[in-house]
């Protein structure tokens, strides 16, 4: 379900009317729905280590030096260098003295600190994006801007999540006639997530959903 497309069920929840088109999106309440649409959708997808923003990259270290450009666009969860898994090891300092435990790894402004190997070594990263959508040829980005973008929460999980959390946030009132539908369908949908697509079976990732 596309950007466009949210904000229409949006508007049907609410009672309002749809749109035909993105450029029609000129109210205030427009505005706020793409809005909180977009910071709803962010918000869910950085909250955990969801498997769907689950990416890999490969770098290279080369030989002599102990850190790389760190070209990682989200939260780095695995490193492995040489066959081996490096633990992160936050006294950064000691890398740059070659003191570190064996076998871990740092971070230092837009670099990935390593040992010292006298040859290139091959460096596996799994992490987690820090895009949370997508658009309609499939390139990832932070936010939803287009018509026809889409999240990149999986269906069929997406549209009940953002479409009555979004109306709850829009009206943020508990005694609004149907706020306590919205929010056993956004629970629902929140649950089957967990217990569908999490990361590990160990695992339960929560979302909290915050009244303004």
């Amino acid at each position: 379900m596309n950007y466009l497309e949210l904000i229409n069920k949006c508007l049907v929840e609410l009672n309002y009317k749809q749109v035909n088109a993105f450029s029609e999106l000129t109210k205030n309440d427009h505005k706020k729905l793409k809005n909180i649409l977009n910071i709803l959708n962010s918000e869910i997808c950085g909250f955990d280590r969801w498997s769907f923003l689950l990416r890999k990259a490969e770098l290279v270290l080369p030989e002599n030096t102990g850190e790389i450009e760190n070209s990682i666009d989200g939260r780095i969860e695995t490193l492995i260098a040489d066959g081996a898994k490096f633990d992160y090891y936050d006294d950064f300092e000691t890398f740059f003295v070659n003191s570190q435990p064996q076998n871990t790894y740092s971070l230092f402004n837009d670099k990935i600190l390593l040992p010292i190997f006298n040859k290139d070594k091959n460096i596996e990263i799994l992490y987690y994006t820090k895009n949370c959508a997508k658009s309609s040829e499939g390139v990832e980005k932070y936010s939803m801007e287009y018509a026809d973008d889409s999240s990149l929460i999986p269906d069929p999980f997406a549209e009940p999540l953002l479409v009555y959390g979004a109306c709850m946030r829009l009206k943020g009132n508990p005694q609004h006639v149907r706020f306590n539908y919205w929010y056993s369908m956004y629970k629902e949908a929140l649950a089957n997530m967990r217990a569908r697509i999490s990361a590990s079976m160990d695992e339960a990732p929560s979302v909290k959903l915050h009244r303004r």
